[in-house]
């Protein structure tokens, strides 16, 4: 995209902050290589979260995002190709740091089943900080339906990985670790959305000690 088209389709979307989303998917965007970059690619992503999470795709509008950020619009386009451009580095980017926050905050559970419930309470945590999260994401599967696939796939990938450790050190019980952790990720999506969107009045780690003992011994009745 040269400059003077940049201009045009900056100022179209700045009016009505409502453009088509294009049939062909954007090239990726590349990490800055400077820290001043990064910074500044950051902080645009930021913007964007606030702006999309409050409006929707639809509504929102390039012009509001830059000004948010502190940046010029030509700035922008030096990051992102469109509207549509930068909300597919906004769901990829959730889904690296949501991976993140989780991984440093389990990084020492003595096991597996330890790991689940610290995990669970992260991502309630999470939730709690980023609440346009929810909105961003779940509109993805409508405005750029493979980026609302590849964000679960990848959670999936690295789930499916650490339950078969877990099953090679005997801290877990063999079964379908493709199925499981699509079970586990349906867990944490929808306490995250009940205990982190719509009431944070309980304790996170309340809610993933409850969750914790479900997964843990299910439905089954004790012995009695």
């Amino acid at each position: 995209m040269n400059q003077l088209s940049c201009f045009v389709q900056s100022c179209n979307e700045a009016e009505g902050g409502d453009s088509a989303v294009s049939s062909t998917k954007p090239v990726a965007d590349a990490t800055p290589k400077t820290a001043r970059g990064r910074r500044t690619r950051q902080n645009i992503l930021d913007a964007a979260e606030k702006e999309f999470g409050e409006r929707g795709f639809h509504e929102a509008a390039i012009n509001r995002i830059t000004e948010s950020a502190g940046v010029a619009m030509g700035t922008f386009y030096v990051h992102f190709e469109s509207k549509e451009s930068i909300f597919r580095a906004l769901v990829s980017h959730m889904g690296q740091l949501t991976r993140r926050w989780i991984a440093e905050r389990v990084a020492d559970a003595p096991d597996r089943l330890t790991a689940e419930r610290l995990g669970l309470e992260a991502f309630i945590e999470f939730v709690r900080q980023h609440r346009d999260l929810y909105r961003i994401v779940n509109e993805s599967q409508f405005v750029a339906p493979d980026a609302y696939h590849e964000y679960y796939s990848e959670f999936a990938k690295s789930y499916q990985r650490r339950l078969r450790e877990a099953v090679a050190k005997g801290e877990i019980s063999q079964g379908d670790d493709e199925q499981r952790a699509w079970s586990l990720i349906g867990i944490s999506v929808f306490l995250g959305m009940r205990y982190g969107v719509w009431d944070d009045s309980r304790p996170a780690s309340e809610v993933a000690k409850g969750a914790a003992d479900f997964i843990e011994f299910g439905l089954k009745p004790e012995a009695r």
